[in-house]
């Protein structure tokens, strides 16, 4: 489809004191997307994460592996590479192993913590590549326990569009998410249940794709949960949300709706 950017997001979830918990970034008000709107780590994929040697970084999936699981040829892999760097440009979490391979890695040493927060604001000025970093480091991807989970087309009328793939992973231990203060200005751990409360109290902005996702997430008590039912996946459906209008108001039809097919 004409003028649709890839994209990539990640739904970073937790076991709170009660449930399970997702983590959520207040966009800017003058955000180019969903401007106020809280949402979960992504954007649009950059040319690096679709880079030919992709697989020596990774660990758990290779391309033809990431390819099969989003019904494409190949390039795949470049899917959980955006979906990973977004995740730590946006919320500092960084989804990866150790240089051997074991444990995540974690900045919970202080020198090791101020090291990545470097790297961060160097990506954020456009300084170095993602994978030069992670190089840099001798770390590996942890593309294994990033999972796919849903694939969501902007609908069509809107300025931007986006072809974007959802993923869940499990926050790492070890690490502190933290909103970016540029593009975001809060960051919070949030029960699906009650970002949904806010937001039908009017508190809480959100757009349908992420509205949609924290309904999904309702059904699952623990982040264990989630994360099988995500790995379980064999099928995903794309969901293309149509746009009526009813007066002065707008509103998104999903697949299966009343009204749906006959929207334009």
């Amino acid at each position: 489809m004409a003028g649709l950017r890839d994209a990539a997001t990640t739904l970073l979830v937790r076991d709170g004191v009660t449930s399970l918990e997702v983590f959520m970034l207040r966009r800017s008000a003058d955000a180019a997307f969903a401007p106020g709107a809280y949402v979960f780590p992504g954007g649009t994929l950059a040319e690096e994460d679709r880079a030919l040697d992709l697989e020596s970084v990774c660990a758990g999936r290779t391309d033809s592996q990431a390819s099969a699981v989003l019904g494409v040829l190949s390039g795949g892999l470049a899917f959980w590479i955006a979906a990973i760097r977004e995740c730590f440009e946006e919320a500092g979490v960084l989804l990866a192993r150790d240089p051997g391979g074991g444990r995540s890695i974690e900045f919970t040493d202080t020198e090791v913590e101020r090291r990545f927060i470097r790297h961060r604001h160097a990506l954020q000025a456009g300084k170095p590549r993602f994978l030069d970093i992670v190089r840099e480091e001798g770390l590996l991807l942890d593309t294994g326990s990033v999972h796919y989970f849903s694939h969501w087309i902007t609908p069509e009328g809107l300025e931007r569009r986006y072809d974007t793939r959802f993923f869940v992973a499990a926050a790492p231990p070890g690490q502190q998410p933290r909103h970016d203060a540029q593009e975001t200005v809060a960051g919070l751990w949030i029960r699906p249940t009650e970002a949904l409360e806010r937001y039908h109290r009017g508190t809480f902005d959100l757009v349908i794709a992420t509205l949609k996702h924290l309904e999904a997430m309702t059904r699952y008590d623990r982040a264990a949960d989630l994360l099988d039912a995500a790995r379980a996946v064999t099928s995903v459906p794309t969901i293309l949300p149509r746009i009526v209008r009813q007066g002065d108001r707008a509103r998104s039809l999903l697949p299966g709706e009343p009204g749906y097919d006959e929207a334009t």
